[in-house]
């Protein structure tokens, strides 16, 4: 008898419904959903490709890029697909798995990002702080380690909301009005009482989020105090530059996330649900897709391998080595 209930309290499969009111226009949105994704994948595979065959870039700032690329290629993978799908084919059905599947990777490589933006973080503090013990101090055991541990600090916290969603009762229909597997929006299709959903993403967002926030702040702020104290001007100005792309990419990752978790909390009578949605989604697609053009652009070790391959230039012993063992 028990299994029955929950046979008829678990739908079989959700249907993703997109972005509501503005059904007529998932045509348009569709091209720079799909623009932003190829950019993210071209972007964040080319700089894997570099780092991995440029012995230049085999530094642990370089590492730490490798991480945040390999991050943004699950987080932007895992929703992108469904999203064209949904627009151009109206391919709408996920199975009930699937959708907590999706949960899982969208949440747990969130989680990551925020902990790989926080570790660069870290690591620009060690840079411009005790530069003679850089190469001492971020070895690639510790490397490893801590993006280990960032890694497991996502799925341990994700894990029991997943748990948590896939238990509840689901009596109020199977629409998701969403184009992905948002917790949130799941949950709130159950009949059951959500709030230990609610208190347990609270508390997540806040372990993940707010501990990376503090200690970014942390980091820059012992940053500003060793920077203010060089004495010459363009010792500060190189010194600062160095960490310009990691700041551009906390912007472009945690501008949407405040959105995000400001309407999910505060702003839902006031601000339409398609607005939110498309924020949602921009969310997963523009660190992905701007990353790897800021870091291309303001990384000059970057930006000049990219130009000698571009040129055909092959004076880095890796690249020639490279090519010579795939003749």
């Amino acid at each position: 008898m028990i299994l029955l209930n929950q046979t008829d309290v678990t739908p079989a499969c959700f249907i993703l419904n997109g972005i509501p009111g503005l059904e007529d226009m998932h045509m348009w949105i569709s091209f720079p959903f799909c623009s932003m994704y190829v950019v993210a994948i071209v972007g964040n595979c080319g700089l894997l490709y570099l780092i991995r065959y440029e012995d230049s870039l085999h530094r642990p700032m370089y590492y730490f890029l490798a991480m945040l690329s390999l991050t943004d290629l699950v987080m932007c993978s895992s929703t992108t697909p469904k999203d064209l799908c949904i627009f151009w084919f109206q391919l709408k059905e996920i199975s009930f798995e699937e959708c907590l599947v999706q949960m899982f990777f969208i949440h747990t490589f969130t989680g990551m990002e925020s902990g790989v933006l926080m570790l660069m973080a870290l690591d620009r503090y060690v840079a411009i702080c005790y530069p003679l013990r850089y190469s001492t101090i971020l070895t690639n055991p510790v490397i490893a380690k801590v993006g280990v541990a960032t890694f497991l600090r996502a799925v341990f916290l994700i894990i029991p909301l997943v748990f948590f969603t896939k238990r509840l009762p689901y009596c109020r229909g199977n629409v998701i009005h969403h184009t992905y597997c948002d917790q949130l929006s799941v949950a709130k299709l159950s009949c059951g009482n959500i709030k230990i959903n609610v208190i347990y993403g609270l508390m997540a967002a806040f372990l993940i989020g707010g501990f990376d926030i503090l200690c970014i702040t942390i980091s820059y702020t012992m940053i500003l105090r060793a920077v203010v104290s060089l004495s010459s001007a363009e010792a500060r100005r190189k010194a600062f530059s160095t960490c310009t792309a990691h700041i551009c990419a906390i912007v472009f990752s945690y501008s949407p996330a405040f959105f995000c978790f400001f309407f999910n909390r505060f702003g839902s009578h006031t601000i339409p649900s398609s607005c939110h949605i498309i924020v949602a989604n921009i969310y997963l697609l523009l660190p992905p897709t701007m990353n790897p053009i800021v870091y291309g652009v303001k990384t000059k070790q970057i930006r000049d391998c990219v130009l000698g391959i571009l040129s055909g230039s092959k004076n880095t012993k890796s690249y020639v080595t490279y090519l010579s063992g795939k003749r």
